[in-house]
């Protein structure tokens, strides 16, 4: 193992390892289900659920183990969320165009994440992927990581704690920042929540006793002060789930399959492949979609590997990350294996950050996950049980870490400072981390044209702000 991943060199063991790989999985875990549920329109225990089900374990732990074995980081990757979204929507409106069933463009929609992984795999082992990571002003980089960091915070308390109220008046998610400490007085959203009020009590509740056990857990100084917090933070949930609500927070496993639908994968999913009506979507339409499925996944993964790995000190005073090329093509490997599986696009995911924040520094942490995903294949019901506030306890502290990125910042240059407010606002707001880095680098560029020194940017820098510009404004 020493010889594998170079624990030693890297300031680690294998005891630190594995509970940073075990952090991020516990961080995660919910794509698992969320990810089959976005992309069949929730139609839960359908082939094709199940078979994106499997996808979805399978693709992630492929793409972990290429990262862990090609690159040594501790990067944790599955399908992305956002992409996700946007995959479904293509596959409903691919459905529609040309009359075919749900299931039929799913298969057309697998094309498309074929084609972008195989470009990645080309663009990455020819370095213009990370010749793309160098266009990046060092200044745009630096607040790369703070950005995360307010857009982890924002998933913690807002859309991974939301709750879906009874009144005809709030029929959309309640979220922690903008309902329990927001304008709303207590009698007024426990007339209008009904019996989901006390849930969202014990919601909030839970993501903060979980927050405080970690926090003061690091403060002395113990490795797993993450994992810990989120499991304390699981037994108040489940606790107060049982005594206070009067419901059984592991009912589920009671009528849960154990059993991987395997055929169900072979029949829908597995190289599952409609060229057919993929070329009958038009080469115009075809085109764009690559083009926007490629530009979305590949500054998202740039942005999560570069603040990931400032905030772990794994980059240089330039801001560089060795074996960056290695890390782009398993992330590359990630895609392919995902289009090949049943799935939309796999990427590196911001929730690493909470695995390198438990002390993962090599690739025995992305093994570890990525073993977590394959072993849900059997015990997906187990991960299930974990609250959505638990997980919002980690992400809330990694986020606040992240945010400490900010001292690289040159606050008196507003040439650097400018580029990294707007992303700072721009990243929990859109919840894109692409679009975010597209934000800044065309500020940036701007910024330097109109100031005289436009000579200080270099043409990939011009190109990549262009290409922004033109998924803003025409390939929306």
């Amino acid at each position: 193992m020493e010889a594998i991943f170079k624990l030693k060199e890297n300031g680690t063991t294998a005891r630190t390892e594995i509970i940073a790989g075990l952090t991020t999985f516990m961080t995660m875990a919910y794509i698992i289900a969320l990810n089959p549920n976005l992309l069949t329109g929730f139609d839960v225990g359908s082939p094709l659920w199940n078979g994106v089900f499997l996808a979805t374990c399978i693709a992630s732990a492929i793409g972990m183990f290429c990262m862990a074995f090609m690159a040594n980081k501790p990067f944790a990757m599955a399908p992305g969320m956002g992409l996700n979204s946007f995959f479904a929507v293509v596959v409903t409106n691919i459905a529609a165009m040309l009359g075919v069933s749900y299931t039929e463009g799913f298969q057309a929609a697998l094309c498309i994440i074929l084609v972008e992984g195989i470009i990645f795999v080309i663009l990455s082992v020819l370095n213009i992927r990370e010749k793309i990571v160098d266009a990046i002003p060092y200044g745009v980089r630096m607040g790369i990581s703070p950005s995360i960091g307010l857009m982890l915070m924002n998933i913690g308390v807002g859309s991974n704690v939301g709750i879906y109220a009874e009144g005809n008046d709030y029929s959309s998610p309640f979220y922690v920042m903008r309902d329990f400490f927001g304008a709303l007085t207590p009698s007024v959203i426990r007339n209008n929540m009904g019996a989901e009020y006390d849930t969202m009590v014990l919601t909030v509740v839970t993501m903060f006793v979980g927050l405080f056990i970690i926090v003061v857990l690091a403060h002395k100084g113990m490795r797993g002060a993450v994992l810990i917090g989120m499991l304390c933070a699981s037994v108040v949930y489940w606790a107060g789930d049982a005594l206070v609500i009067g419901n059984n927070p592991f009912a589920s496993l009671q009528t849960a399959s154990w059993v991987p639908p395997v055929s169900d994968m072979v029949e829908t999913t597995f190289f599952k492949f409609n060229f057919t009506s993929f070329f009958n979507i038009g080469w115009f339409t075809a085109i764009t979609l690559i083009i926007t499925f490629c530009m979305i996944d590949m500054f998202d993964t740039i942005g999560t590997l570069v603040g990931t790995a400032t905030r772990a000190g794994m980059v240089d005073s330039q801001g560089n990350m060795d074996h960056m090329k290695e890390a782009l093509l398993s992330d590359a490997i990630g895609t392919v294996s995902g289009s090949i599986c049943g799935t939309s696009t796999v990427t590196t995911f911001v929730e690493s950050a909470s695995g390198v924040e438990a002390g993962g520094r090599t690739g025995l942490t992305a093994v570890t996950c990525g073993l977590m995903f394959l072993l849900c294949t059997f015990i997906a019901p187990i991960a299930a049980v974990i609250p959505a506030a638990a997980t919002s306890s980690a992400l809330i502290y990694v986020g606040v870490l992240m945010i400490s990125g900010l001292k690289n910042v040159d606050f008196d240059n507003i040439e650097e400072l400018t580029p990294v407010a707007l992303m700072l606002i721009g990243m929990p707001i859109s919840g894109s981390i692409g679009h975010a880095i597209g934000l800044g680098m065309i500020s940036y560029t701007v910024i330097k044209i109109f100031t005289g020194k436009a000579k200080e940017v270099s043409l990939l820098t011009y190109f990549i702000s262009v290409l922004f510009l033109i998924k803003f404004f025409v390939v929306v």
